[in-house]
């Protein structure tokens, strides 16, 4: 069965909307889209470039499929490590709305989401990655099928947004596999999922 990864870039305050062009995502008002920007040097470069170099098939959500429907089939360099990726390899996207994708290689999926996630993992030779599709993944881990997360921290507050982890999100423990800082600041790690959180006290015995 293949792995499923998610990347996701969030700030220091855990939104997640809109890291990559100003009008992208403009849900709630939302007016400081494109805040990854600044951050873009060779390290992040370096590191999304490897994550894509071992995609097998893509996983999205809706508004994510979007974004990068309007913009990744324009980019025609068969050179490019993420678009060479993205137009050749089978997308799916999870989504009850969307009826006629215009995107080569996009399968919608809808119905019972862990089993048709579960059905993907076991036939992509490969990672299957989610990146963004923020709401998707907290659906996933809430069905324990998120793998692994490499998680980019940028250092930005942007005091708005919509995050990451809200309230109501499941109970989930991760133990940290690799991690790397680059040299704009992005802090970048990689956490596999562990199953719940564990417990203790720092009492004194005597208060036990």
């Amino acid at each position: 069965m293949g792995k499923l990864i998610s990347t996701l870039f969030v700030s220091l305050d855990g939104v997640y909307q809109a890291p990559g062009t100003p009008h992208e995502d403009t849900r709630g008002g939302f007016t400081q889209g494109g805040w990854t920007f600044p951050y873009g040097d060779a390290d992040f470069a370096g590191f999304i470039s490897e994550v894509f170099g071992r995609a097998g098939a893509f996983l999205l959500g809706r508004r994510t499929y979007d974004i990068f429907a309007g913009h990744w089939p324009r980019v025609t360099d068969p050179a490019d490590p993420i678009a060479s990726r993205l137009n050749a390899l089978p997308k799916y996207v999870a989504s009850a709305t969307l009826d006629a994708p215009g995107w080569s290689g996009t399968t919608v999926i809808r119905g019972d989401l862990a089993k048709e996630v579960t059905a993907l993992k076991e036939r992509t030779d490969g990672e299957l990655q989610v990146h963004g599709s923020g709401a998707l993944v907290r659906s996933l881990l809430d069905l324990g099928l998120v793998d692994t997360v490499h998680l980019l921290t940028f250092p930005v507050v942007l005091g708005a947004g919509h995050r990451l982890f809200t309230a109501g999100a499941t109970p989930t423990a991760f133990r940290r596999t690799a991690g790397r800082v680059t040299a704009a600041g992005v802090s970048i790690q990689t956490y596999d999922t562990a199953g719940h959180p564990e417990y203790g006290s720092y009492a004194l015995a005597e208060d036990a």
